[in-house]
């Protein structure tokens, strides 16, 4: 039906014939003249029906996102009016025949970014028409055209794992499927094929990979969503490193292919302790030139309880951070910055704007320079690099609540005054904890899950020292968004038994839900490790948006809904009673 698409419609094919199919995106009526903005996935071209072409009566009955059918000569536009920002914007279409191949209703939305995303949910077929979202569905192809092209070629092989599986614990609530034809038993949604893949490194399938749908029953942000994909991968006989090194690979070729960008080689290593102490997340942005420096050794001797109290104990911190130019900030954004990390924890924050550091102690302005000496401002000047104009924001008590609020102030204030560096900034963060503590359930948490191996080989030694044991995970971070993350596995039934039981894993409940992989570690298991990467996450950094819903072609609503088909919906009663259930009305 067409010879061209409208976006490869160029000055090369000046005075040629062409056909084309599309969507009228803008009509005009000019004095006689009218034009028409026509659009496919490819691109728009401006297109001119002159008043005595035989098709200008067909042109006067065309209205926005009819579909239709042009032929036409391609020339050239006065200079003048050249669109350097489209590669069509130097040539129009003459159009001598218009066919209308469909009709549209009146469009129920703008089709611009100002629509609510509820409306543009609604009509998602009518938003995805949008050059925008052409732009991030292409980008979205591309990158999985990539990674099949990338692993494919280093000798990685596809395997399909089950959908319909078992529920196991992952952190997160699992979807439930009822069996029809095993009454009161239910299936569950992956969470990810974590179990499969780890047994096909049992089965000698030693180089694995899976464009993995996985389903989560979580509270949603904008980067979350109850469906999500994830590439997944799984290899044997390696370390932490040959899994690392196989990832980098990837990651460097698929933003070669997709975006013609080259990633460092190597990516820059941080251990989790590191990027806690320094950066106050275990997914930095390091495009940001500020840090977390901790003044301890400089402030404990000060009779200024707010900073010697967390100083003095071993269990807490007094972080500083610079904020190169705040000391233009006034009094009130201040406060506002106090206010924002109360949400996370803090009980305040202390400041000191940095007039002139040649005068020392006098040379400041703040509530709290009065406490302290010669001696701890000194120190705090050196460790922190402060110069002329610049802020410094304190926050004190226990460690880990200090880092996190820190590092949510850190990332606040370098996104209002634009302090990012451009590019791109990946970052491998290593040597996890092994464990959390849960203080609500007075229980250790796995940081990573269950299947993560400790440092240490011996059994005996994760036993004696749960809470200081590191672990053999790793995440991959890109701009401050962690975009993969994995470990090398247990592959010893005992060990697997002694974490299982250090997490509160009763051996019943373990045969129960683990024992399948259980029995195949006593096989033989290789050593094997794996990552998985959140391809919603990295499409959306691909293409510049800050929510995954704008990468993903029909997603969820943040309540979980889907306002175009209105699912979740309700069972007819014969549906509930073919499934053997029975539906609970909630009394308010």
């Amino acid at each position: 039906m067409r010879s061209h698409l409208c976006g490869e419609v160029n000055e090369t094919l000046d005075g040629q014939s062409v056909t084309l199919c599309g969507w009228v995106a803008r009509r005009r009526d000019l004095g006689g003249l009218i034009f028409l903005s026509l659009r496919d996935h490819a691109g728009i071209i401006q297109v001119v029906i002159e008043p005595d072409s035989p098709a200008f009566a067909d042109a006067e009955r065309l209205r926005n996102e009819y579909c239709v059918r042009l032929q036409g000569t391609v020339r050239m536009r006065p200079e003048s009016q050249w669109n350097e920002s489209m590669p069509t914007g130097k040539v129009e279409l003459v159009a001598e025949a218009v066919e209308l191949l469909n009709a549209s209703a009146p469009i129920p939305l703008l089709m611009t970014d100002e629509d609510g995303e509820e409306v543009r949910l609604r009509y998602r077929y009518l938003d995805l028409r949008r050059s925008r979202m052409q732009h991030n569905m292409r980008i979205r192809a591309k990158l999985n055209q990539a990674i099949h092209k990338h692993l494919d070629n280093n000798g990685f092989s596809e395997f399909e794992t089950p959908i319909l599986t078992k529920a196991t614990p992952e952190g997160a609530r699992d979807y439930l499927v009822p069996s029809r034809v095993h009454a009161g038993k239910f299936f569950a949604l992956p969470q990810s094929p974590q179990l499969f893949k780890q047994l096909l490194m049992m089965a000698g399938m030693d180089r694995y990979y899976q464009i993995a749908r996985c389903f989560r029953d979580e509270d949603l942000r904008a980067d979350r969503q109850p469906e999500f994909t994830q590439l997944d991968m799984e290899l044997s006989f390696v370390d932490e490193s040959g899994v690392q090194d196989a990832a980098e690979r990837l990651v460097r070729a698929v933003f070669r292919d997709v975006l013609d960008v080259e990633l460092p080689d190597p990516f820059p290593r941080m251990s989790w302790q590191e990027a806690m102490e320094t950066y106050g997340s275990d997914k930095p942005d390091l495009r940001y030139p500020m840090r977390l420096h901790s003044v301890d050794e400089h402030v404990k001797h000060l009779e200024f309880r707010v900073f010697s109290g967390p100083a003095n104990d071993e269990g807490q911190r007094v972080a500083a951070l610079r904020v190169p130019g705040g000391a233009a900030l006034s009094r009130k954004q201040i406060d506002t910055y106090t206010d924002y990390v109360k949400r996370y924890g803090a009980r305040g924050l202390a400041w000191i704007k940095v007039n002139d550091t040649a005068a020392g102690i006098a040379g400041l302005q703040s509530p709290v320079a009065k406490f302290l000496d010669e001696e701890a401002w000194s120190g705090i000047a050196a460790l922190t690099g402060v110069e002329d104009g610049d802020l410094l924001f304190f926050g004190g008590g226990e460690w880990l609540e200090t880092s996190n609020f820190m590092g949510q102030l850190l990332v606040r204030c370098g996104a209002d005054l634009e302090l990012a560096n451009e590019g791109w900034q990946p970052l491998w963060v290593t040597d996890f904890p092994m464990f959390e503590w849960d203080e609500d359930n007075s229980r250790f948490m796995a940081m990573h899950h269950p299947f993560t191996a400790p440092q240490s080989d011996s059994a005996e030694a994760l036993k004696a020292d749960p809470a200081g044991a590191l672990s053999k995970g790793y995440d991959v971070v890109l701009n401050g968004a962690e975009i993969g993350g994995g470990s090398v596995r247990i592959h010893k039934p005992e060990m697997q038994e002694a974490v299982f039981k250090l997490l509160g894993i009763s051996d019943e409940e373990a045969q129960a839900k683990f024992g399948f992989l259980l029995e195949a570690l006593k096989y033989g298991c290789p050593p094997h490790g794996g990552i998985a990467f959140g391809l919603d996450r990295v499409a959306a950094l691909m293409a510049g948006e800050p929510s995954i819903r704008d990468v993903i072609a029909f997603p969820k609503t943040t309540t979980a809904q889907c306002p175009l088909t209105d699912a979740p919906s309700a069972i007819s009663p014969a549906q509930l009673d073919e499934l053997h259930i029975s539906v609970k009305t909630r009394v308010e």
